[in-house]
């Protein structure tokens, strides 16, 4: 029963990243930086963008899909959850080297301990499985 609070736990935060990810560009007006004539460049961040919160959803939804499935094996759990996994350490290793959001601390250092609490959500589950 741990295992599937704490993967639906990381599975709606990875869910809600992936969604309001969608809303960033306009958010944080990020076409303003880049020069009006570069469409190629724009159109490459907007698909870039939409793939990564696309994915993002799919991957949370995949998680809570086959923590709740009886007939799901603790073989594809372990595999979606890695791959979990190695999303948010990485994502939270990127987060230390390369801090996003240093304009203001408490975003940089939000941002931080959200992606390692997910992380550690999400590792605590696969622990527990093994």
């Amino acid at each position: 029963m741990l295992i599937k609070i704490l993967t639906t736990l990381g599975s709606i935060i990875t869910i809600c990243f992936g969604l309001w990810h969608f809303f960033v560009p306009k958010l944080w007006n990020w076409y303003s930086y880049i020069d009006p004539k570069a469409t190629e460049l724009v159109l490459a961040i907007r698909a870039i963008n939409i793939f990564f919160s696309l994915s993002l959803v799919l991957i949370g939804i995949s998680n809570i899909i086959l923590i709740y499935n009886s007939m799901s094996n603790r073989y594809s759990i372990m595999i979606v959850l890695s791959v979990s996994i190695i999303l948010w350490v990485t994502r939270s290793i990127v987060q230390i080297v390369y801090p996003q959001g240093t304009i203001n601390s408490f975003l940089q250092y939000g941002m931080l301990v959200a992606f390692i609490i997910v992380s550690l959500l999400y590792i605590t589950s696969f622990i527990l499985i093994l």
